[in-house]
């Protein structure tokens, strides 16, 4: 006997003004705060504050939804589109695709990296995390909306699931399918993991920039491309090959394996982003540099002061040295303190002192 999901998308009404709550909108808010928690993670791991990702929260959303709504549209229902362009606006009858998300999220991404002044592919490799968490939680709202289920599984499999609210007819009557929406979650889930894997195997802040974002493509959509060979047709002929998502997922798969090769191969960068530095470091580290300066110069006393130390004044040492030499003094003056001759009463004419005599060999 296959399992029956029955379950109703309602979780409540709201009493005195009779809006409902569905399940959809619940896992919908676990996704973003998820995903917000992974995001500012990585944020704050890479010397950003919190309101660094705070601040993403707006174009994120936006981004998020509207690509996933346009794709939607422009994928699968363009017809109805234009028969009813307010449709666009009415999200919650559903009609969200992941690939128009995966699209919005980039044009996102690109317009905050700009706005930040902070590498793209850097943010990218950053929110590769909250991507594959969303997708992964996003399904489980898919499920308790009884929506896009799989097809009809073999009779006596074990792994169908019967689905009556989306075949509109009593269970005892309905196909067992697969259920793909928990086939899809828990690829999500597994590429999650995967990537924190990578993450820590990659040296984490010295990991190649683009690297992450390229896995996150590479591994989610070459899963889809596998699950949407168990997933029923959405308005595309089944005389088909593939289906219009394999078709969609093969380009953001291709795009990946380049990105990988780019991030792995470039010579001319460095192998890893330089870790942020918060607001104020450099000047906290110009302020030490001051102190330690500082410390140094009152380690090592004047050359004025270590001669007043020793009984004499400013050029004592100079002094002290041409009376033992008998040559002036680097002044001018004798020890005496008076000018060239003062100690044989000869002025500039008198005869110099006579030289070493030199031996065998000696140099002039």
């Amino acid at each position: 006997m296959p399992h029956v999901w029955n379950v109703d998308p309602v979780m409540f009404t709201v009493p005195g003004i009779g809006w409902p709550v569905r399940w959809y909108g619940l896992f919908f808010a676990f996704a973003f705060l998820a995903g917000f928690s992974l995001f500012r993670w990585q944020t704050e791991r890479g010397g950003r504050g919190p309101e660094a990702a705070a601040s993403f929260i707006v174009p994120g959303f936006l981004g998020t939804v509207l690509g996933a709504r346009a794709g939607h549209i422009i994928f699968y229902n363009f017809r109805y589109f234009l028969e009813d362009p307010l449709w666009f606006f009415r999200i919650w009858e559903g009609g969200l695709s992941s690939h128009g998300a995966t699209a919005g999220l980039l044009v996102a991404l690109w317009w905050h990296s700009r706005r930040a002044r902070q590498p793209f592919w850097d943010l990218c490799d950053r929110f590769s995390f909250s991507a594959a968490a969303g997708a992964a939680l996003i399904r489980v709202g898919n499920l308790f909306n009884s929506e896009i289920v799989g097809r009809t599984a073999p009779p006596g499999s074990r792994f169908g699931v019967v689905f009556p609210r989306y075949d509109g007819i009593p269970a005892a009557y309905c196909p067992a399918r697969y259920p793909t929406q928990a086939l899809e979650f828990l690829l999500g889930a597994a590429v999650l993991g995967l990537l924190l894997l990578a993450d820590r195997l990659m040296g984490r802040e010295k990991r190649p920039r683009g690297a992450l974002a390229a896995l996150f493509l590479i591994l989610y959509f070459a899963g889809r491309f596998g699950v949407e060979f168990l997933k029923e047709r959405q308005n595309a002929a089944d005389s088909l090959l593939l289906s219009r998502g394999q078709l969609l997922s093969v380009l953001p798969f291709l795009f990946g394996a380049g990105l990988l090769v780019w991030a792995f191969g470039r010579t001319s960068a460095p192998a890893g982003p330089a870790p942020w530095e918060p607001p104020g470091s450099r000047t906290k580290k110009a302020s030490a540099g001051a102190a330690r300066g500082a410390k140094a110069k009152e380690a090592a006393p004047p050359v004025a002061a270590a001669e007043a130390a020793r009984g004499g004044g400013p050029g004592a040492a100079d002094k002290e040295s041409a009376a033992r030499t008998g040559l002036p003094a680097r002044n001018g003056k004798t020890p005496s303190g008076k000018g060239p001759g003062a100690l044989g009463g000869a002025g500039p004419e008198a005869a110099p002192p006579p030289r070493a005599r030199r031996g065998p060999g000696g140099r002039r």
